[in-house]
């Protein structure tokens, strides 16, 4: 009711109701990134293309700058470029054999190629170096890839990422979600609830990282 009544406001004011549904979308896009951050940012992937290119003329120049590779393969990851990521990041497997986030980034980079029981051991491999590499995030892909074929399991995991993000909104909504495919509808709205309360006793610099999150279970609170 309040957005048809904006655009019907809006299109008083400009005459115009295309220009009034720009400006709607405009301002609601503004309001989303400043406070939930559902929606993808716009500055963000210019930035990274930025970087990309400047990383691949580094790399030119010093074929042997592995730090740069491996930057390089990790923003590409970020723009869903697993095969070309991979393609970097293996001949650095010798180099990077000790590091936990080299691990990981492979991980991330093999799971949406299909390579489930690779992603899975480099993951494991991440995590057995350094078990809170990248604040517990690998337990989410862990969940992720057992969500559908052991969905207990993926509950272990997400539980293992919550110990070590213990104010972490988004471990109690995908535990709501396997929760539901598990067919436990009353732990999923017991996880939405803690969900819930763990927002409200947040501080309020970290409430902007997990409002998002937050949203998503006050709406799947709603629907139930």
């Amino acid at each position: 009711m309040i957005k048809v009544l904006a655009f019907f406001l809006l299109w008083r004011l400009l005459g115009n109701p295309f220009l009034a549904i720009i400006v709607l979308v405009v301002v609601f896009y503004l309001l989303d990134r400043r406070f939930l951050g559902i929606t993808p940012s716009i500055v963000k992937p210019l930035r990274r293309f930025g970087l990309i290119r400047r990383l691949r003329q580094q790399v030119y120049m010093n074929p042997n700058d592995i730090p740069a590779k491996h930057e390089l393969a990790r923003l590409l990851i970020e723009r869903k470029r697993y095969k070309e990521a991979k393609e970097w990041l293996m001949p650095l497997q010798d180099s990077l054999d000790h590091s936990a986030e080299y691990w990981d980034d492979l991980a991330a980079c093999l799971a949406p190629l299909g390579e489930t029981q690779a992603s899975e051991a480099a993951t494991h491999n991440a995590l057995s170096i350094n078990p809170r590499v990248k604040y517990g995030s690998p337990y989410l892909r862990l969940a992720a890839l057992h969500a559908k074929t052991d969905p207990e399991q993926a509950i272990k995991h997400l539980q293992s990422f919550r110990t070590i993000q213990s104010s972490s909104c988004e471990a109690y909504y995908r535990l709501s979600k396997l929760y539901m495919q598990l067919g436990r509808s009353e732990d999923a709205k017991q996880s939405l609830v803690e969900c819930g309360n763990m927002y409200r006793s947040l501080p309020r610099y970290k409430k902007r990282q997990e409002r998002k999150w937050a949203f998503l279970a006050w709406s799947n609170r709603i629907k139930s």
